[in-house]
């Protein structure tokens, strides 16, 4: 895919500049895919933000409406060519974002990559996961994940900063590290096994023969055996919440991940298994959850084990603990809407946080049912 790089219309102080009514100009580049789609979706009516430019693979002038017919009404095209942006949300495969970056934030403009290739702090880790070595390595510390509710601290702080890159999490690790985080911290997590299950609009909109309906209804299929990527996100996050609480969770160092493919379009549950390391109880995990997620605009801790039609097009999580008495095994479930907490939502979320905004600007919808 052959991308334009847009030039910056702001530097340093990356709030609306020019009044109450301005607006930050956002571009978006992968704009024909399912999170395009819904980065659209969610920031035409965003109050602070005026979409002025969208690029799409092997388009020119194409009304949005041409790949995505939910958004006809829209007067946007998708073209090879970007104007002038304050932010960039970038959409692409692993390894196309890199290239693409490094000119990018260097002229001032945020980057919201929601792609893998800002995610990973070390290097290293790229050739192993993703199977290319990474070419700005020296951008990877400055870099930050985009899980608010973990570094919210760090977003907002790249407000000032002379570059802004968020790597925004994955769908995976968003249900998982939501679902651990509070064990993490106090160090409980001594063995972990976390079995997963995906809609399969995670797989992205390219035709794929395993995924066609006939393929994929009436049956579950497990994928990613011995290493999924997510993995990779999944250790070095709990690794770190361990680190900056004093706590060691053995666990966290080896993950065994294995994800399922199921057949409905959106949605992911993760379950983790845990062995703690040492005795606990429902009442202690009660509290730790609830302390650690007491103020969070879109997280709730739930009494009974959610489901992901709870959660349906909204940027919402709903987590479950339960302590299991005759085990002595801790059961932590997350259930998000894979294309928006565990994409455009969630990208939208650290975009606010880096501008100034409120945090939820833009992400009131409530979740859909039935």
């Amino acid at each position: 895919m052959t991308t334009s790089v847009p030039s910056a219309a702001s530097t340093i102080d990356r709030g609306p500049a020019g009044g109450p009514d301005a607006r930050i100009r956002v571009g978006i580049i992968g704009a024909t895919g399912y999170v395009g789609a819904e980065l659209i979706r969610l920031l035409t009516p965003h109050p602070a933000v005026e979409i002025v430019g969208l690029q799409g693979r092997g388009r020119d002038r194409e009304p949005i409406g041409a790949s995505h017919a939910h958004l006809s009404g829209i007067e946007l095209v998708v073209d090879r060519d970007l104007p002038a942006v304050d932010a960039v949300f970038l959409a692409l495969p692993h390894g196309t974002a890199a290239e693409l970056v490094p000119e990018i934030a260097a002229r001032g403009t945020a980057v919201i990559d929601l792609g893998p290739d800002f995610r990973l702090r070390a290097a290293a880790d790229y050739p192993r996961w993703y199977g290319f070595e990474h070419p700005r390595a020296d951008l990877l510390p400055s870099a930050i994940y985009g899980l608010p509710e973990l570094h919210r601290a760090e977003l907002a702080a790249l407000r000032h900063a002379d570059h802004a890159i968020v790597g925004a999490p994955g769908c995976y690790p968003t249900a998982t590290l939501l679902a651990l985080a509070p064990l993490a911290r106090a160090g409980l997590i001594g063995d972990l096994v976390v079995d997963a299950k995906s809609g399969v609009s995670g797989a992205g909109r390219d035709a794929k023969p395993d995924l066609m309906f006939g393929e994929v209804n009436e049956s579950v299929k497990a994928y990613g055996i011995g290493g999924h990527r997510h993995v990779a996100e999944i250790e070095q996050e709990l690794a770190a919440l361990g680190a900056a609480a004093g706590t060691t969770n053995p666990g966290a160092a080896s993950v065994d991940f294995l994800p399922h493919l199921v057949p409905m379009t959106r949605g992911i549950l993760s379950a983790a298994h845990v062995r703690p390391t040492r005795s606990t109880s429902q009442a202690e995990l009660d509290d730790l959850y609830a302390a650690a997620y007491a103020d969070e605009p879109f997280l709730t801790v739930v009494p009974t084990a959610p489901a992901t039609k709870h959660v349906l097009g909204s940027n919402h999580v709903r987590v479950f603990v339960h302590h299991d008495e005759r085990t002595g095994r801790i059961v932590a479930i997350g259930v998000i809407d894979n294309l928006v907490k565990g994409a455009a939502g969630q990208a939208i979320q650290a975009f606010n946080l880096v501008h100034g905004l409120p945090e939820d600007l833009g992400l009131e919808q409530l979740p859909l049912a039935p």
